[in-house]
């Protein structure tokens, strides 16, 4: 073994950090856990049967081509679903060459940082805002701005207030990255409004935005809102998009859309990092779409998820104490919903004393660039049973409980003379 491997680290490479979430997930293997940690899709969404058959179909028909190396920016035929996907979706109309198929969205947001982030680069991010963007985007040293949100997405008035203090500094953001559509981990949705609000700064700012919109087909209940991809159309906005959350994520298939000076310079990107997404995967999607399954798989999978979310909202307002300061998100879709506690309370610690009580999360100073969020936490409804859904609230809201039971005689014993 070389003598100190740290110094033939590169830059970035010492800038690198594990997963927060993919840490933690170890400590909640045991079968007797509870876990509303993880963000995994349910099993018994998947459409197995289908995909059996028209994978051997594939195999019969196109056997020699779908198991040999593909074109980098993707199979035209699962290209072409994706576009005619989008048009019935929101009305955006794309060409071939402003799609990039990509080894699932994480993949986008990877090569994005790839393409724009130099070391010391500013990125300007929520706070919260999803832990693997910002992995990704650290990885390549960016030096990220938190912008707090509210209940309607991101506070574009403080977006605002960042890009000036920059101007000033004479520096600007390489881009601004929002996940707009049932946020993870927040669960909430910007509106019409702030999304115009921040397009027209970004057109001031001449900053781009990057728009990851993992979950937007999952809404439950309420009228869609435009992509910010939609309201710009002037080449000013990156799209993430992948098929883990309205498919099934063992095909590892994702997609941007953007412009096309964008997509090439991923796609040379990408021919440095694995040549090309996976043919035969690719062929299976494509086919699946062809023959109108995806559309029916969104619909069964909305079905599942409206009933595990409504489960959740009332296990929640069943079992969980009154405490001042305690509350939780109310999502319209997505996967996850964010409980904050009160000030006093510390999500990172208790994190220890739920897992003793057989029930897991993932603690909210994850999804914090500035290291904050140590009050607040992330929970999944879409993996657990609806009766783990139950019995895991009634855990987590004994675990809060107890744990402000002890924080408050801390406090009276600090209090007292």
């Amino acid at each position: 073994m070389i003598s100190d491997l740290q110094d033939v680290f590169s830059v970035n490479a010492k800038g690198m950090q594990k997963s927060v979430i993919r840490e933690l997930l170890k400590l909640t293997l045991r079968p007797e856990i509870i876990s509303f940690a993880g963000g995994l899709p349910d099993p018994k969404a998947f459409p197995t049967d289908e995909v059996a058959g028209i994978t051997a179909d594939v195999l019969r028909r196109d056997g020699a081509s779908v198991l040999q190396y593909g074109p980098t920016e993707g199979d035209p035929r699962l290209k072409a679903q994706i576009i005619a996907h989008h048009e019935q979706q929101d009305r955006i109309t794309l060409k071939q060459e402003n799609v990039l198929i990509t080894v699932g969205s994480q993949q986008g947001l990877d090569l994005v940082a790839r393409i724009f982030v130099d070391i010391g680069d500013v990125v300007i991010v929520g706070l919260p805002s999803y832990v693997g963007g910002l992995q990704a985007f650290s990885g390549y040293g960016a030096r990220m701005v938190g912008v707090p949100l509210d209940d309607h997405g991101t506070r574009v008035d403080l977006v605002e207030r960042e890009l000036e203090k920059l101007r000033k500094m004479g520096k600007k953001p390489k881009f601004i990255y929002e996940v707009p559509d049932f946020q993870n981990p927040a669960g909430i949705t910007m509106t019409e409004d702030r999304r115009l609000k921040l397009l027209d700064l970004a057109k001031r700012y001449d900053v781009l935005i990057l728009e990851d919109s993992p979950y937007r087909e999952l809404r439950y209940e309420g009228e869609p809102v435009k992509p910010i991809f939609k309201l710009d159309g002037n080449g000013q906005v990156i799209g993430l998009y992948t098929f883990s959350k309205i498919l099934f994520p063992g095909m590892r298939l994702g997609w941007v859309i953007a412009d096309e000076a964008i997509i090439q310079k991923l796609v040379t990107a990408m021919q440095a990092a694995d040549l090309c997404p996976p043919s035969f995967n690719q062929a299976i999607i494509a086919e699946f779409a062809a023959r109108g399954l995806l559309d029916k798989n969104i619909e069964r999978v909305k079905a599942i998820y409206r009933e595990k979310r409504q489960i959740m909202l009332k296990a929640l307002e069943d079992h969980m104490p009154d405490i001042p300061g305690l509350r939780w998100t109310k999502p319209d879709g997505g996967l996850f919903l964010w409980v904050t506690l009160p000030d006093h309370m510390d999500a990172d610690e208790m994190f220890y004393e739920a897992v003793e009580q057989n029930v897991a999360y993932v603690v909210g100073s994850a999804f914090h660039s500035d290291g904050g969020g140590r009050n607040a936490m992330r929970l999944n409804f879409s993996y657990p049973t609806k009766e783990e859904i139950v019995e895991g609230v009634k855990r987590l809201g004994k675990v809060i409980e107890s744990y402000d039971r002890v924080k408050a005689r801390a406090r009276q014993q600090i209090a007292s003379p």
